[in-house]
């Protein structure tokens, strides 16, 4: 396969809200709808996505900087995303809303954030993005049950006491989908003095997430996993951390005064945001946020609907293993599978070549959860499934067939 034999197709789940597919031109010349069932990694764009991003680049220019009509336009357009990123989380009214690149951005920004001394309470099954960035952090093991994880969250944070702590987890697992017990986790939190922040990089994509209700002192997620693959990403929560650290880049934007050998730095979010922002992926991120929002019930009860399509069907299948963290408990339409006396590798390629599906194989930037979820198996890897609104019953129909030809 190559370039020129992906081409546009009509055929999405949900026309109304996804851009269009691409077909697979096979080796022998029929064509197949490419069945993406890699959301998980990155999300295709939504079509309003799209069109916002067309049309914000029509007037594109400089935010903050520029008294002409296309700088106070653009300028209106950031500010405007960044109230619809706060709708879309929760926000309470002092929090900041700090437009970072992705996840793994807003963590490490979190991170130089923190008060000296700071200790970080976080499970070895959490994403690299939520499991390295921090200096001092007290690594739970991995727990295989909701209850499991708040008596092992309860018996570190009594264990080790402190003035400024954070607590960070997952809402959902990147691995096997399965949500978090995010709410409890918390109310421990806040019970110990702690605070608390969620990684929503798998939980955004799937329903709207409420910091305010939930008690989360922050949230971080990524554009490219909420179907607004432009390159920006956000950290949304409390202000006081964060007002009171260095900026996170150094430049333009972030001062407020510049002397001879004194800087005086602004505060809000612009502290962090030095040099040019990138408006159209903020303008990406705050649609996908606003077509969430207002699709969210069909949104849920069609993954709903492909999450039991899936695991049925997986389950069904000899020599198909499906991994699980707290036994397949209710979350998004994502499996980690192994085939008996294959590699993972080799399921990919073939899924890929010979069937027009991509999925993910490896250790999926959680390698401490894969390697104790494939301790008892032969393979090191796995193949991980996600599919999304990209993705149609027939999609998950082929990749079952597929894999009962294996």
């Amino acid at each position: 396969m190559t370039v020129s034999d992906l081409r546009p197709t009509t055929t999405t789940a949900l026309p109304q809200l996804v851009s269009a597919g691409l077909s697979y031109r096979d080796h022998d010349g029929s064509s197949v709808e490419y069945a993406h069932l890699d959301h998980g990694a990155t999300t295709p764009a939504l079509v309003a996505v799209t069109q916002a991003v067309t049309a914000a680049a029509l007037t594109y220019s400089s935010v903050h900087r520029g008294a002409g009509f296309a700088a106070r336009v653009t300028s209106s357009r950031y500010e405007a995303a960044r109230e619809s990123v706060a709708a879309f989380v929760g926000a309470r009214d002092d929090d900041q809303v700090v437009f970072t690149r992705n996840t793994t951005d807003s963590f490490n920004l979190l991170a130089r954030a923190l008060p000296t001394g700071t200790t970080v309470f976080v499970f070895a099954s959490e994403h690299h993005a939520a499991l390295l960035p921090w200096s001092d952090a007290v690594r739970l093991p991995i727990p295989h049950s909701h209850a499991e994880a708040i008596t092992l969250l309860d018996q570190a944070l009594r264990a080790h006491p402190g003035e400024h702590r954070l607590v960070v987890a997952t809402g959902a697992s990147n691995v096997t989908g399965e949500r978090w017990p995010i709410e409890r986790l918390a109310d421990l939190a806040h019970a110990h003095g702690a605070r608390f922040a969620l990684d929503a990089a798998q939980v955004a994509p799937h329903r709207r997430v409420d910091i305010a209700a939930l008690g989360i002192d922050w949230v971080a997620f990524s554009g490219h996993k909420i179907y607004a693959p432009f390159g920006a990403g956000a950290l949304v929560g409390r202000s006081d951390w964060l007002d009171a650290a260095d900026p996170y880049l150094v430049g333009g934007g972030a001062t407020a005064r510049v002397g001879d050998g004194a800087v005086e730095w602004t505060a809000g979010p612009a502290r962090h945001e030095a040099g040019s922002p990138n408006v159209l992926g903020a303008v990406a991120l705050a649609t996908a946020c606003d077509v969430i929002s207002e699709h969210e019930e069909v949104i849920v009860a069609h993954e709903h609907a492909l999450r039991t399509r899936l695991l049925s069907g997986l389950a069904a299948i000899d020599g198909v293993r499906v991994h699980t963290l707290f036994g397949g408990r209710t979350g998004a339409p994502v499996a980690m599978i192994t085939v008996d006396g294959r590699d993972s590798a080799e399921v990919a390629r073939v899924l890929g070549e010979e069937h027009g599906i991509g999925v993910r194989d490896g250790r999926f930037c959680a390698h401490l959860l894969v390697d104790e979820l494939l301790a008892d198996r032969p393979q090191t890897t796995a193949v991980r499934i996600s599919a999304g609104l990209g993705t149609t019953s027939e999609h998950v129909d082929r990749l079952l067939a597929a894999l009962r030809s294996l």
